[in-house]
């Protein structure tokens, strides 16, 4: 069903050159929305871009930033408001994991997690909001995890920098409730994505979890249906997101239930 809602409506998407974010701009092209495109390779973006325009003959934009550098993240949208005259929505999708122990994580991958996962984020959202209370409406959705709701074992640095992401898009929601900005948390369980490329290099964990990963044209069909609506939060799984609240009323016992699969990162 198209989604009327996003017609001629342009979103910015970060990591938009693969995985969920690859999926999200053509499931909003498909709808009749206008994606813009953020990623480190344009070679990549470039061949999305193309995809679109063949397939669906749409309009799109791409941009090269690399959201490790806050100096190119203030100069990229910055240039996206000189060029675009009104940016509807914006999908802060990016991210990274690395999953170690604690004793064994290294600086520069903690680093890299919480500039990517966090403070680019909260950036990018910050040098937007200006500019959709000028108009006042906009949509801001932040990909977080269900890792940000339920601690695991070699998940301390990851799942610490997605409940940052959860409390923040939280806090930003009551900001924005009186300025017609929508404010959205998207809480996913494990996608089948590259990200385990580097996630987790050995494939053990992967492997042990393979069967109750989520489609990432599943979870992207399900983010653009809610564009433009009041909807709090999306969490998939639905039983993932149940097994979060068992975990905060029983944290000891989930603990225990989880640990063989979670050990396995």
């Amino acid at each position: 069903m198209i989604h009327t809602a996003l017609n001629s409506k342009k979103i910015i998407v970060t990591g938009a050159s693969s995985g969920i974010g690859e999926q999200l701009c053509k499931k909003i092209a498909e709808n009749g929305g206008i994606p813009i495109m953020l990623a480190r390779s344009e070679d990549k973006l470039l061949a999305i871009q193309m995809d679109l325009k063949l397939e669906l003959q749409t309009e799109s934009y791409i941009y090269k930033v690399d959201l490790q550098d806050n100096d190119d993240i203030d100069f990229t949208i910055q240039t996206i408001l000189a060029e675009h005259e009104q940016i509807h929505g914006l999908i802060n999708n990016a991210g990274i994991g690395v999953f170690d122990a604690v004793e064994d994580m290294k600086w520069l991958d903690l680093h890299e997690m919480f500039q990517l996962n966090v403070f680019s984020l909260m950036r990018i959202t910050q040098l937007l909001i200006p500019h959709f209370n000028q108009y006042k409406q906009g949509h801001i959705i932040n990909v977080a995890s269900q890792a940000g709701k339920i601690s695991t074992p070699k998940s301390a640095a990851y799942g610490a920098s997605k409940h940052a992401v959860i409390g923040f898009t939280n806090t930003l929601r009551q900001e924005m409730d009186s300025k017609g900005i929508y404010v959205t948390a998207v809480n996913l369980g494990p996608v089948r994505t590259n990200f385990f490329k580097v996630a987790d290099p050995s494939g053990s964990y992967r492997q042990s979890v393979d069967r109750y990963m989520l489609d990432p044209h599943q979870v992207a069909n399900t983010i653009v249906r809610y564009l433009f609506t009041k909807k709090r939060e999306i969490n998939m799984p639905f039983w993932m997101e149940a097994g979060s609240v068992f975990y905060r009323l029983f944290p000891g016992l989930m603990e225990k239930l989880l640990r063989s699969s979670f050990n396995k990162k």
